[in-house]
């Protein structure tokens, strides 16, 4: 069985990201916007676009698909419909891929943009 992989807090402490800093680096995703919904959306899958644009501001326009699955699905279950197990593995599975599980989340490297301080101002 493999070893956990160390967490990135604890190899700074340490100070193994030195000794192979490639095995501690993530990609640090672009922050362009993710877009309005697209119109082929219902008025509830829209919304659900929406929730997850708000809930996962990281997202951008390479996520589009996935999002367009998560929100149809999403919506399916907001709106008190059946929904099997099937459905929900596959929102399950959206959600993995978008970094919005908790395991994922700590494989984002994502940060708002910070307004430099101006000295001068």
């Amino acid at each position: 069985m493999p070893k956990p992989r160390l967490p990135k807090a604890r190899a700074l402490v340490e100070g193994r990201h030195l000794i192979n800093p490639s095995r501690h680096k993530r990609n640090t995703p672009t922050a362009d916007d993710l877009g309005d919904p697209p119109r082929w959306l219902t008025d509830a899958q829209a919304a659900a676009w929406r929730e997850f644009a708000g809930e996962l501001p990281w997202l951008n326009r390479s996520h589009r698909a996935i999002v367009e699955i998560a929100s149809v699905v999403r919506a399916r279950l907001q709106s008190g419909d059946e929904v099997g197990t099937k459905a929900m593995s596959l929102l399950r599975l959206c959600l993995g891929s978008m970094g919005a599980t908790p395991v994922d989340a700590s494989k984002v490297a994502w940060s708002r943009e910070e307004e430099p301080d101006d000295i001068l101002d």
